[in-house]
C-alpha cells in the first residue's frame, strides 16, 4: 500500500515551506528540463536559494508588506522568486508574460511593486519602456540573461547576482531570516491575483495567508495524496488555479513539481512526465479529446473499429458508476479487455494513463466530455472556485460523480443562494478585497461575510451545486425567452473543429454565435481534403470550412428547444492569441468585447444576408 503524504502547513505559506524543508530536505521537490534531461531539484536546494534571494532583497531594501511582481512563464525561477518575496515578508503579485507593456505599467503601478522579477529580455523590454512611469519601482531582477551579456542597467541585476548579494549580506545576520519570516501574520496579505478583466481593468485580489493556508490544510481532505505523487505544472502561476492547486499544494504535501518547458511542450511533457494527478482547464481536456478523434480519422477500419467497441462498453461501465450501481462482472471484464487493446494506448498517448484522479476548475466544462473521460477509466473531479474564494469552493467528491453539477461545498466553507439564486461562498477562503478599490470590495462581500461570485445556480436536495450563469449573461430574447449561453456554449466547444464561441441574442428575435474555429484541427479537415487556402483568414472563409462548422452547430442545435438553436453564426477571422484584447490570458473570449468588436458582424447575422 502506497504511504501517504504528510501535509506540513503552519499560518503563514512561509512558514508551511519551512516545516516542508524540514520534513523533506533530501527529498525531490521539483524538476525542470534543461537540454533534453529532466533535473532534480530537493528541497534543501530549494531552501538555500529562497534564503539566498530572501537575504538579497533584503540588502536591496525590500522591507516587510513590500510588493514584488513577477512576469514569467511557469518555471521554477517562478516558486524561487514567489517564495522568497513572502520569506522577505512581502507580497508576491503575478503577471502574465503574455501581458503588454501597457498592462505591465498598470499593474506595476496599481500593486506598488518595489521589485519586479523578469524571465528574460522580452519581458526586461516591457519593463524597461513602463519603468518611467513606475514611481514606485526601483529594481528589476532578470531570471535568464542570455543575449544580455552587454546590457548594463543601475536598476537591474541577474538572479545570480541576486543571490551572491543574498550570501554576502547573509553573514553576521543569521538570526535576521527567521525574523524576516515571523514579521507575517496569518491575517497578512501574502499575495495579489490580478482578476483577467473581462468587465474592465484588472482588479489585484488581496489574498491573505489564512485564505492560502486554509486551502493546503485541505489538500487530501477529499483526495488522498500518495507520499511519491507527481505533478506537471504549465498554467500560469499568477492564475490561483495553479498557484493553490498545483504550486501551493504541492508545498503542503510534498507532491513532485514538474514544469513544462513551455506552453507548446504541454503535450510532450505530459507524455513524458505520467503525472499521478493533473489539473488542468477544460480548454485542455477538450484539445485531448479533440486530439484523439483527429487522430482517429487517420486510423484504419479495424482500428476505428476496435475504439468504437472499447469505448462503447466504457462509456456502459462509466454510465453505471455514474448511477451508483456496479457493473456486472462480464462487462467489467469487457472494460478490462478494451482497455488492454485500446483505451490504454490512448491514455499513455495523451499523458493520462498513471494519472490516479484528473481535476478540471477556472471555467464550465460540457459533462458530455466529462463522460468520455470516464469512458476512459480515468476518474475527472470538477471542481468550483473563484480568485475571491482562493480557488477551491466545491468539488465532486470521491464516492459520487454527478455530471452537470459543480460538486459540494467544500467542509471548511459555506455555499448558499440569493433571492436572486446567486451562489454565495462564506469562510476562511474569502479574500480581503480588491487594492485600493473598497467600493468594488463592498459590492463583493456583504456586511454578513458572504462573496457573491456573480454565478447563477441552483443546489438539489443532495447538496449539489449546479451553476446556470454568470449574472450578467443570462440572455433575455425579444420574445422574452431567458436562455443560458453557457450550456449552448460548452456543448459546441466539445466539437474538436470548435475553440471557443459566444452566444448572441440578448433582446433579438434569435439565437446567433461567434465562434473562434480551433486552427490545428482545421487546418488538417482542409489539408486532407484539397481545400485551398493561403491564410487564417481564408481558412475561415472558405465554404467547405463554413459548411463543416455549421453541421457542427447542427449537431448541438439537436440537443435544445427549437427557440434556443443557432440560426446564423460567423467565424472570427483572425488568429487571436492572448496577446489580443479580446481573450482573457487563459484563453478565453471576453464577451463583452466581442460583442462590442464585432457589432458589424453581428448586426448582419441579424440583416438581409448571412455573415461569412
Amino acid at each position: 500500500m502506497a504511504k501517504k503524504s504528510k501535509i506540513t502547513v503552519a499560518d503563514t505559506v512561509a512558514k508551511s515551506f519551512l516545516l516542508g524543508v524540514e520534513a523533506r530536505a533530501r527529498r525531490t521537490a521539483m524538476r525542470e528540463k534543461e537540454q533534453g534531461v529532466w533535473r532534480t531539484i530537493t528541497w534543501a536546494d530549494w531552501f538555500t536559494t529562497v534564503r539566498d534571494i530572501t537575504y538579497g532583497l533584503n540588502a536591496l531594501g525590500f522591507a516587510p508588506g513590500d510588493v514584488a511582481s513577477i512576469i514569467a512563464n511557469t518555471n521554477v525561477e517562478w516558486c524561487y522568486a514567489d517564495m522568497a518575496t513572502l520569506c522577505a515578508g512581502g507580497v508576491s503579485s503575478g503577471i502574465y508574460p503574455t501581458d503588454s507593456i501597457k498592462q505591465v505599467e498598470y499593474l506595476l503601478n496599481d500593486s506598488g511593486s518595489k521589485v519586479v522579477f523578469v524571465e528574460d529580455d522580452e519581458q526586461l523590454d516591457k519593463v524597461l519602456e513602463a519603468r518611467a512611469r513606475c514611481s514606485k519601482l526601483e529594481r528589476i531582477i532578470i531570471f535568464d540573461a542570455d543575449g544580455l551579456q552587454s546590457f548594463t542597467d543601475p536598476m537591474a541585476l541577474t538572479l545570480e547576482a541576486l543571490v551572491a548579494l543574498g550570501r554576502e549580506h547573509r553573514k553576521d545576520r543569521e538570526a535576521l531570516f527567521q525574523q524576516l519570516v515571523d514579521s507575517r501574520t496569518a491575517d497578512d496579505v501574502a499575495m495579489l491575483v490580478y482578476t483577467s478583466g473581462t468587465t474592465g481593468p484588472p482588479k489585484g485580489a488581496m489574498l491573505t495567508n489564512k485564505n492560502v493556508t486554509t486551502q493546503m490544510k485541505h489538500a487530501e481532505t477529499l483526495f488522498p495524496i500518495e507520499r511519491r505523487e507527481e505533478r506537471l505544472l504549465f498554467l500560469p502561476l499568477c492564475h490561483v488555479a495553479e498557484r493553490i492547486g498545483g504550486y501551493y499544494y504541492s508545498v503542503a504535501t510534498g507532491s513532485i513539481m514538474n514544469f513544462a518547458e513551455s506552453p507548446e511542450t504541454v503535450p510532450d511533457n505530459i507524455r513524458e512526465v505520467q503525472p499521478s494527478a493533473f489539473l488542468a482547464v477544460p480548454r485542455i481536456w477538450e484539445k485531448f479529446y479533440s486530439s484523439t478523434m483527429i487522430a482517429l480519422k487517420d486510423a484504419t477500419p479495424l482500428e476505428k473499429w476496435a475504439y468504437a467497441k472499447a469505448i462503447s462498453v466504457g462509456e456502459k461501465v462509466a454510465d453505471a458508476k455514474l448511477e451508483g450501481r456496479s457493473p456486472p462482472l462480464g462487462l467489467r471484464l469487457a472494460n478490462q479487455v478494451g482497455y488492454w487493446l485500446v483505451l490504454r494506448n490512448i491514455r499513455k498517448m495523451l499523458g493520462i494513463d498513471r494519472a490516479k484522479r484528473l481535476f478540471t476548475g477556472a471555467a464550465p466544462i460540457s459533462p458530455d466530455l466529462v463522460r468520455w473521460y470516464l469512458s476512459l477509466g480515468m476518474d475527472m473531479f470538477e471542481v468550483y472556485g473563484q480568485t475571491e474564494n482562493c480557488g477551491v469552493a466545491t468539488s465532486m467528491t470521491m464516492d459520487r460523480i454527478k455530471l452537470g453539477t459543480i460538486g459540494k461545498v467544500v467542509p471548511w466553507a459555506e455555499v448558499k443562494l440569493s433571492p436572486e439564486n446567486e451562489i454565495l461562498v462564506r469562510g476562511d477562503i474569502v479574500f480581503k478585497g480588491y487594492l485600493n478599490q473598497p467600493q468594488k470590495t463592498a459590492e463583493t462581500i456583504d456586511k454578513d461575510g458572504w462573496l457573491h461570485t456573480g454565478d447563477v445556480g441552483a443546489i438539489d436536495n443532495e447538496g449539489y451545486v449546479k451553476i446556470t450563469d454568470r449574472m450578467k449573461d443570462i440572455i433575455i430574447t425579444a420574445g422574452g425567452k431567458n436562455i443560458t449561453p453557457s450550456e449552448i456554449e460548452n456543448q459546441l466547444k466539445f466539437s474538436p473543429y470548435i475553440s471557443d464561441a459566444v452566444v448572441i441574442g440578448d433582446k433579438r428575435p434569435f439565437l446567433t454565435c461567434l465562434v473562434m474555429i480551433d486552427q490545428e484541427n482545421v487546418e488538417k479537415y482542409a489539408q486532407d481534403l484539397h481545400i485551398p487556402f493561403t491564410n487564417y483568414a481564408s481558412l475561415c472563409r472558405a465554404p467547405q470550412v463554413q459548411e463543416l462548422i455549421w453541421s457542427e452547430i447542427e449537431k448541438v442545435n439537436a440537443n435544445f428547444a427549437r427557440v434556443e438553436t443557432i440560426k446564423k453564426f460567423y467565424l472570427i477571422e483572425q488568429q487571436l492569441t492572448p496577446e489580443d484584447e479580446e481573450l482573457t490570458p487563459t484563453m478565453k473570449l471576453k464577451r463583452g468585447l466581442v460583442n462590442k468588436k464585432y457589432a458589424p458582424a453581428i448586426s448582419a447575422m441579424y440583416g438581409d444576408r448571412m455573415a461569412s
